[in-house]
């Protein structure tokens, strides 16, 4: 048991931890630069302690490609501004591409009716290097932005690393998504290029979206150029003005990468967008490579043998660490499907079929699949399996016990914390801490988290609010159109300035593992994929019916997720089938599909602030069990009367024991 009286579930043999990557660069640590630790807590400690150090080394240790190595690590580590590695310059594809020389298969593509296609690693630099080249032919310059709607297929990897080898900006969402939805996020950055496709399958319905990329490219004024990769159908025809992403990834184009300054813009990932629209996170070629070498060889001790299938959406930041796995050299495994395809256990299938080794998944998946009864480590053969990554919201304790007792007895499983905001996680794995019911293994290296009381003081053994204390190299380097920085500072330095505050309510144990337990703000968190209510709010408060409307995404106990929509109709409409089905249509069509609520709820107020903002905060908690007392103050409220009826919905729900979550997909 830890301090914390928490079961020990597995622990990494003697023999694994002294052959895992984190071990060989402790030792490397010792013998080159007379850094002595015993355990991950000392590493993690010198790592966060001595920041130059710890960064240098990791450049170092992975002998980073660059044509202008470093010659300082951190110049301020004021946050946010924080500069990294000032006089480096160097790109991002070249070092994911760097191992693909060798022979072997860089990418699986599989969906749901099996394997659709491999690409080898010569095959792999070869179409990055043509499509790379078809962008500077039609006047991609560094800086440009290339938008795409794909989902989870081989083409959004070549894209993504072609992107980034002319210096261009890369963004990228689901083609699940609606229109608005799209343009809301693209006309903001203004893409001169346009990646769509024909179309997906899920759940064996195919879905055809050559309407949205037209749609879309009468939205964006500032595309010069559209390609469309037929995912669906290769005989269907492509539209006029639109090039065949098939016909630009072939011929004897050579690798050419830009060479950027080390915090040059590498992808916009998006907000969940709270208030307004969804902020343009922006990250960098050089903070994300640093990340993903340490996570992924340290953290999740992944090499050349390894094959890797995350489940995720492009939508959803896991999809971008799944291509930032190939910087250890691992296969890279796509999936562009339903997660529960023909059965619950679907994913555990792949799994099998294709000999991975490390599995990221969402807790919502597992936690389903614990519930109807699966036992996949029965139905299929995971020998193979390593590891196991759950993430996306806390995994239940049963959970936990399940992976062990019906996936395999022996596997690293670690659940991580992290986010869109740096592309990482903040703490979760590591290769030589036992793994216990319920916690993470502890904070990543280099991020020095910390859990705050209310009073801004460390906090050791209680909840908290999670910190971060320092800077880390894939901290966002700017908001997309906040050129003051405000929206910057609004979003992660206003309740402790200078230090970052994530918005997850935390535990830090006496011996460094970690329990989260659910956002603390408003985040519509479904499965990973975040959704700021303000999108929701936008395509239901067009319709005629709606005066006003209130939506909560609540992280429950007992790991499931309850997203209720509550909605005042104007006097002459009812809320009958009629109206329900066109709520969840529009929200289905204009936002995602995932994002459609659990239940829609008639109610007679939306209750706010005396300045007029939605109690989105109160109401959450409420939901999730906290007293009315401590979870609003009620001189805050304009009408306190409109929150007396929130106060007896949540006596209500929990009356009912209801809450497992569905998991948004549709």
């Amino acid at each position: 048991m830890s301090e914390a009286g928490r079961e020990v579930l597995w622990a990494p043999s003697a023999e694994r931890i002294s052959a895992s990557r984190l071990a060989q660069y402790q030792r490397w640590l010792a013998a080159e630069k007379q850094v002595e630790t015993t355990d991950f807590d000392s590493l993690w400690r010198w790592s966060v302690h001595d920041l130059d150090g710890f960064w240098s080394s990791i450049w170092e240790y992975f002998d980073v490609i660059a044509s202008a190595p470093p010659t300082t690590v951190l110049t301020d580590r004021t946050m946010p501004g924080a500069q990294w590695f000032p006089n480096a310059r160097l790109n991002w594809a070249e070092n994911l591409l760097r191992d693909c020389e060798r022979d072997g298969t860089a990418i699986i593509s599989v969906n749901e009716n099996g394997i659709s296609g491999e690409l080898s690693r010569q095959d792999l630099v070869a179409q990055v290097a043509n499509l790379a080249a078809h962008f500077r032919r039609v006047g991609v310059r560094p800086g440009d932005r290339i938008a795409a709607v794909l989902p989870n297929i081989a083409p959004a990897i070549v894209s993504v690393l072609a992107a980034a080898s002319v210096g261009a900006v890369w963004s990228c969402c689901a083609p699940d998504f609606g229109l608005k939805g799209l343009t809301d996020r693209f006309t903001q950055i203004e893409p001169t290029i346009l990646i769509g496709v024909d179309g997906y399958q899920f759940n064996g319905k195919r879905i055809d979206r050559i309407d949205l990329l037209a749609g879309l490219r009468e939205q964006l004024p500032s595309v010069r150029h559209t390609i469309l990769v037929r995912n669906l159908d290769d005989t269907v025809a492509v539209p006029d003005g639109v090039t065949d992403y098939a016909d630009l990834v072939v011929g004897d184009a050579q690798p050419n990468y830009e060479q950027v300054p080390f915090d040059h813009p590498l992808w916009i990932l998006y907000s969940s967008g709270t208030t307004g629209l969804p902020k343009g996170i922006v990250h960098s070629h050089g903070g994300i490579l640093l990340e993903a070498l340490k996570a992924n060889a340290l953290h999740y001790d992944l090499g050349p043998t390894d094959r890797v299938f995350i489940a995720a959406s492009t939508a959803w930041v896991v999809w971008n660490m799944l291509v930032d796995a190939m910087a250890t050299g691992a296969t890279l495994i796509t999936y562009d499907g339903s997660p529960t395809y023909a059965r619950p256990d679907h994913q555990f299938r792949i799994c099998a079929e294709h000999r991975v080794t490390r599995f990221g998944t969402g807790a919502a998946y597992l936690t389903l699949c614990e519930r109807v009864g699966t036992r996949p480590g029965d139905e299929f053969d995971l020998s193979a399996l390593r590891s196991m990554m759950s993430t996306g919201s806390p995994l239940p304790d049963s959970t936990w016990r399940w992976v062990y007792d019906a996936v395999t007895g022996d596997v690293h499983l670690g659940s991580d914390s992290g986010g869109t905001d740096v592309a990482t996680g903040f703490i979760g794995a590591n290769p030589f801490a036992p793994v216990r019911t319920g916690e993470l293994q502890g904070p990543y290296l280099g991020v020095d988290v910390q859990s705050w009381n209310e009073a801004g003081q460390p906090v050791t053994g209680e909840v908290g609010e999670m910190v971060i204390a320092a800077p880390m190299p894939s901290m966002p380097i700017y908001f997309w159109n906040d050129d003051d920085g405000h929206r910057y500072q609004e979003a992660y330095f206003d309740v402790y300035p200078g230090v970052w505050r994530h918005g997850d309510w935390i535990t830090i144990e006496a011996d460094g593992a970690c329990v989260v337990h659910g956002r603390s703000d408003s985040t519509i968190n479904r499965g990973g994929v975040r959704m700021g209510s303000a999108d929701i709010y936008q395509a239901v408060e067009t319709l005629p019916e709606i005066a006003e409307s209130l939506v909560i995404g609540a992280e429950l106990p007992d790991g499931g997720y309850h997203m209720p929509l509550f909605v005042v109709l104007r006097p002459e409409y009812t809320l009958d089938e009629a109206l329900l089905d066109k709520i969840r249509t529009t929200i289905r069509t204009q936002v995602s599909p995932r994002h459609v609520p659990d239940e829609v709820i008639d109610v007679p107020a939306v209750p706010v602030t005396r300045t007029g903002k939605r109690l989105e905060i109160p109401v959450k908690k409420l939901i999730q069990g906290i007293a009315p007392q401590v979870a609003i103050s009620r001189a805050t409220v304009a009408d306190p009367d409109a929150l007396d009826w929130y106060i007896g919905y949540a006596e209500r729900f929990h009356r009912a024991d209801v809450g497992h979550a569905a998991d948004g997909s549709a």
